[in-house]
């Protein structure tokens, strides 16, 4: 409804009800045009009624949408089932276009928007987040470990002798095989044992730079989040490491958006040192569905790079999952989750005793000493430690 159709409104309802409605339109009107100017995550979230009024907008400026319209080509949006479109609001275009994901599209311009506005939002919510110096970002419709392979296949043309990845280790299976899958030989290195920590041991990396050569080396994968007792890298020491030996930092921060500390982590090892891309997945920190990722950085063309990297056009779902979910929070209640997540706790034994974990805020650990002593006749059993989960 435009102002020409609301006069026209007023010859069949009386016009103070009219004007009402139009006020009323003008509302949710105001809201998508400061997001359009801005491009940030609005302070307050909308109603549903404006979320979907904004999504149905978009839609009918994709071509599969336009009235009369009668598609021959290969790429038209057809979609047999109609529960089907429903449930992607029509959009069913996608993002991107063969030679790059983050390329407008001629026939849709409401999707090519969306994908472009989804960006704009979740790079402001990074910044809110922690890492205010990061220039750039795109989500990108893979889970964390095919989007850590992304950036190490993009990296390949700007180190083609490299052949190996430095890795300080993290057991979790996706991360090292986004290295076997790229192509590339993961060169552990193990933790060292500080207290109750798994901290990550400096002088082996080093040491290993300069055996294999810095020119042989793609980059090295560090990790921020991770489960007790192994505690978030050294972001910043290894940050300055690499740009000693001009090698690039790719930073899996799979769990870290939700964390202050590891988003701190982040933004002091990209002052202090390099780090060229760092990886966040979108259903650990946004409770969105499976299937999605953050691909971001500081140095805006290198980000560009990697988008250009994957290979034909892609789902937009994972772009409007995220952009429903943030419009609808705000950027005050997106706060809210992240405060509500720092100061979360769990219960524990009378006789058992907590790990101390300083560098982690994402887990934690208790020695179950009540439990050690029935079946072992003592206190403390170093070779058993039980980890709980905080709850994002």
């Amino acid at each position: 409804m435009n102002s020409e159709n609301f006069s026209l409104s007023e010859k069949i309802v009386s016009p103070s009800y009219i004007r009402q409605g139009s006020q009323a339109r003008r509302g949710h009107e105001l809201l998508i045009r400061q997001l359009l100017e801005q491009g940030k995550c609005p302070e307050e979230g909308w109603s549903e009624s404006t979320v979907e009024l904004f999504l149905n907008e978009l839609a009918v400026m994709d071509s599969n949408n336009f009235l009369g319209n009668c598609g021959v080509g290969e790429r038209e949006g057809r979609v047999a089932s109609n529960l089907v479109a429903r449930r992607h609001y029509r959009l069913i275009h996608g993002i991107g276009r063969s030679g790059d994901i983050a390329a407008v599209q001629p026939k849709a311009a409401g999707s090519s928007l969306l994908n472009k506005l989804t960006n704009s939002v979740v790079l402001d919510i990074l910044k809110l987040a922690g890492v205010r110096s990061v220039s750039s970002c795109f989500v990108v419709p893979m889970a964390t470990g095919m989007s850590l392979t992304l950036c190490f296949l993009t990296l390949r043309h700007k180190r083609p002798k490299a052949h190996y990845i430095i890795w300080p280790r993290i057991d979790q299976k996706s991360c090292f095989k986004s290295m076997i899958t790229a192509g590339f030989e993961p060169v552990v290195v193990e933790n060292v044992l500080e207290g109750d920590e798994l901290r990550t041991d400096l002088e082996t990396v080093e040491r290993k730079i300069e055996e294999l050569g810095a020119e042989n080396i793609l980059c090295v994968h560090s990790t921020t989040s991770c489960f007790a007792p192994r505690v978030p890298d050294r972001l910043e020491e290894l940050a300055a490491i690499c740009a000693k030996y001009d090698i690039p930092h790719i930073v899996n921060n799979a769990y870290g958006v939700q964390s202050s500390k590891c988003m701190h982590l982040i933004q002091q090892g990209a002052r202090v040192g390099r780090i060229d891309a760092f990886v966040q997945s979108l259903d650990k920190n946004f409770m969105v569905p499976v299937g999605g990722a953050i691909i971001a950085g500081f140095d805006e063309a290198f980000i560009q790079e990697i988008s250009k990297m994957y290979p034909g056009r892609a789902s937009a779902s994972p772009s409007l999952d995220v952009l429903i979910t943030l419009l609808t929070l705000g950027a005050s209640g997106y706060k809210k989750y992240l405060s509500e997540r720092k100061g979360c706790s769990t219960g524990k034994g009378a006789d058992d005793r907590w790990t101390h974990f300083p560098w982690i805020h994402v887990s934690l650990s208790v020695v179950p000493l009540s439990l050690s002593q029935r079946r072992l006749g003592h206190g403390y059993h170093s070779g058993r430690c039980d980890t709980v989960h905080e709850k994002a």
